[in-house]
This record gives C-alpha cells, sequence and structure tokens, in this order.
C-alpha cells in the first residue's frame, strides 16, 4: 500500500479506473491515445507523492511486473478472440500477416543496427531491445480505427494483433535461445520449441472447449483464466513458449466451428460455446482495460523524467522513429495503391512496455536510457493522432462498377433479385 490507509487507497484505485474510463472517451473524440494519457497521470501521481513525502515503496516494480505477465495474456488472449479464420478474408488476413512479419523484422534489425551504432551495444543484445520497439500496440491501435472505411480497418485490426503476436514470440524465442553458438542450433531449438508447444496447445485446448463447455456454475469464465494462466505459468517453467497456448486457445474457441468440423461437430454444443464466447470475450475486454491502466499509471509512476532532457536520449529516439515509419512503408507501398494514413497508425505502447521490463538481467545495459522507450512512444502516438485527423475521415476507396451493355445489368439484378424477372 502506498497511503498507509486502506481507505485512501481504495478510493485512489477506484478513482484510477473512471478516470481511465474517461481517457478512453476522450480519445474517442480528440484520437489522443488513452495510454499517453495514463503515462501522464502516473507521472502526476510521483509529484503529487513526493509534495505530500510519500514512499512508493519496495512492492511498486514487482506490482508492474506482475501486471505485465497479466498484461500479456490478456493482450494475446483479446486478439486471438478477435481474429476470425475465414476465406473471405483469407487474402487480406495472409497479407496482413505478412507486413506485420517484415515490418517486425526489418524494424528490429535497423534498430539493432542503430542501438549498436549509438550506444556500442553486441548485435545480440541490441537486437533484444530493438523488438519491442518494433511492435505496434493493438491495444491503442484498435479502439483508435473505428472511423476508418471497411477494408483499411480490418487491416490495421490484423496488422496490430499479428504484430502483437509475432513480436512476443519472437522475442521470447531471442532471449531463451540466447546460448546457442551457430545459427542452425538456434533454429533446430526453436523448431522443437514451437512444434512441441503447438501440439500441447492444441490438446490442451480441445480438452479445455470440452471440458468447460459442460460447466455450468457462474465462476466458470474465471475458473477459465485462471486454467490458461496456470498453464502458461507451467510452460515457462519447462522454457516452452507459453503464448502459443494462449493464442491457440483464443483461435480454437473463437474459431470452433473450423477446430470441430466434421466428425468432432457431435462433441460440441454450439449454442453453449456461442453464449460462452460472448462472455469470454466481453470478461477479457474488461480485465485487459483494468490491467491496462494501472500497468500504464504505474509506468507514469517509476518514470525517470530527467532521461527526457538527454539529447542524445532525444537524437536516438528520432533516429529509431525515423528507421520505423521508414520500413513502414517500404512493407506498405507494394501491397496497398493508398498507404494513408495506415503509414501513420504505427503507435508503441503496451507490448513495448512490458518486454522491456521483460530483458533479463543478462542483458540490461545502463546505457540504454528508458526515456528512449518514452520518446518512441510520444512520438508515435502523435504522430497517429495528427494522421488520424488529417486523413482518417476519408471516404473508402472502391472500385468503379462498369456494365457494358444493358444486357448485363439486367442478369446481375436478375442474380440479386428473381422476383424482379
Amino acid at each position: 500500500m502506498i497511503s498507509g490507509d486502506t481507505y485512501y487507497d481504495i478510493i485512489a484505485i477506484c478513482s484510477i479506473v473512471i478516470i481511465s474510463y474517461s481517457f478512453s472517451m476522450i480519445a474517442k473524440y480528440t484520437k489522443i491515445p488513452s495510454v499517453l494519457l495514463l503515462i501522464v497521470l502516473g507521472v502526476g501521481i510521483q509529484f503529487l507523492l513526493k509534495e505530500l513525502n510519500i514512499s512508493l515503496g519496495d512492492n511498486v516494480f514487482s506490482l508492474l511486473q506482475l501486471l505485465g505477465i497479466v498484461g500479456l495474456i490478456m493482450i494475446v488472449l483479446e486478439a486471438a478472440l478477435d481474429l476470425r479464420l475465414t476465406k473471405d478474408k483469407s487474402a487480406l488476413i495472409l497479407k496482413a500477416f505478412f507486413i506485420a512479419l517484415f515490418a517486425l523484422l526489418g524494424s528490429s534489425i535497423a534498430i539493432a543496427w542503430l542501438l549498436h551504432y549509438f550506444l556500442s551495444l553486441s548485435y545480440y543484445t541490441a537486437f533484444i531491445y530493438a523488438i519491442p520497439l518494433s511492435i505496434m500496440s493493438s491495444a491503442i491501435i484498435i479502439p483508435s480505427v473505428n472511423q476508418l472505411s471497411g477494408k483499411k480497418k480490418e487491416f490495421m485490426i490484423y496488422e496490430s494483433t499479428f504484430s502483437d503476436i509475432l513480436g512476443i514470440m519472437v522475442f521470447y524465442f531471442a532471449i531463451g535461445n540466447s546460448a546457442s553458438t551457430a545459427p542452425i542450433d538456434l533454429v533446430k531449438e526453436v523448431a522443437i520449441n514451437v512444434g512441441l508447444t503447438i501440439g500441447l496447445s492444441i490438446i490442451a485446448s480441445y480438452l479445455l472447449v470440452l471440458l468447460f463447455q459442460r460447466i455450468t456454475e457462474n465462476a466458470r469464465l474465471f475458473l477459465l483464466i485462471s486454467a490458461l494462466i496456470l498453464l502458461y505459468s507451467i510452460g515457462k517453467v519447462f522454457h516452452l513458449s507459453s503464448l502459443i497456448v494462449i493464442l491457440v486457445f483464443g483461435l480454437t474457441l473463437s474459431n470452433y466451428k473450423i477446430f470441430f468440423s466434421g466428425k468432432l461437430k457431435r462433441f460440441i454444443d454450439e449454442g453453449i460455446l456461442i453464449r460462452i464466447n460472448k462472455e469470454f470475450h466481453l470478461v477479457t475486454l474488461e480485465s485487459a482495460f483494468v490491467v491496462r491502466t494501472f500497468f500504464f499509471v504505474v509506468f507514469g509512476l517509476t518514470l525517470d523524467l530527467q532521461s527526457l532532457l538527454d539529447i542524445n536520449t532525444a537524437i536516438i529516439s528520432l533516429s529509431i522513429t525515423a528507421a520505423l515509419y521508414a520500413i513502414r512503408f517500404i512493407c506498405l507501398k507494394p501491397f496497398f495503391k493508398s498507404i494513408l494514413p495506415e503509414l501513420f497508425i504505427a503507435p508503441r505502447g503496451l507490448i513495448t512496455v512490458l518486454l522491456f521490463f521483460g530483458i533479463p538481467p543478462i542483458f540490461i545495459q545502463d546505457s540504454f536510457s528508458s526515456g528512449i522507450l518514452l520518446y518512441t512512444i510520444l512520438i508515435t502516438g502523435v504522430i497517429m493522432t495528427v494522421g488520424m485527423i488529417w486523413k482518417g475521415s476519408e471516404p473508402e476507396d472502391v472500385d468503379r462498377l462498369e456494365f457494358t451493355d444493358l444486357k448485363q445489368l439486367d442478369e446481375e439484378l436478375n442474380q440479386l433479385n428473381p422476383k424482379l424477372k
């Protein structure tokens, strides 16, 4: 506790949640990312506590780490539940996947080179620091693209979701296989790890779906979340890629018609699964909101503002931001005729901070200032805000319909409505 009085702490916690909700409303109308407002709130609380001579205590960073772990699970789960694997969207999904992958790898390599150049970090350590900075924040993007046209909105949701998931997986692969001396050894270890994890994830996902559709108690949703967090933690103990478990389960639940097709269909109750899916999506959405709120407020509480006054930090941050948008332009341009405002929608946020605090002590470098992190979040957030205001309300580009003659027009109308014959 910070204040030493339980009721004051309760008042503070409830007030932060209410303020966070108001920030979400402000973000909806002003397009200013609520993440930035939450960080500012945390910084303001930091100044207030200093004025009142109230200590933050020794458990703040432990709380930040705990919120980070739960936040990662909730974000990946929420993203997986939003992914619908349908044939009509397969081209869009594949395009979003490969753009997210190429942008992630390209940005990580470019930023790693910049960190090696400016801070003299080893290439591998620089690469580990670069990965979090290369991940787009779906937590910021998804609520911010509602006013975009249909295809642009769907693309941004898919791309940011894949960026989160792929970025998290690449990060943990990198820190988990750092002892590999040769690239071929790293590839083998990653392949074995991923293959084993996917196999276990599929089995666990089928069992969880079949089990929980038969539980009638009202507390089953949080029981399911507890089971997933338990599986994640057990996987971490055995050095498996635990987030794949969360991803596969979310995809299995949200796309049960695909995973339980054919003879497997008789094992499920579709009505129950539809209800569980809706309820579970709501619970993860609400839980992710609360976790995100307190994570960024606590992050603002622990932020060292002096690091923002360093000119080298500002130069490195601007160089990183320039590299991010250059790589994004290269990745988007071959696939789209119009890349606005998508080019500007590349904010960094929760995942970036979460993974930064997840860097193992063996890779921690004092030369890397946390101000680089904050500058990048602020600059990309401001660019997204300006880009959305400038281009966000434009109508969707659609292909012009052309008919060669009236007969073709009649055929099209008759196909739509036979009664018009």
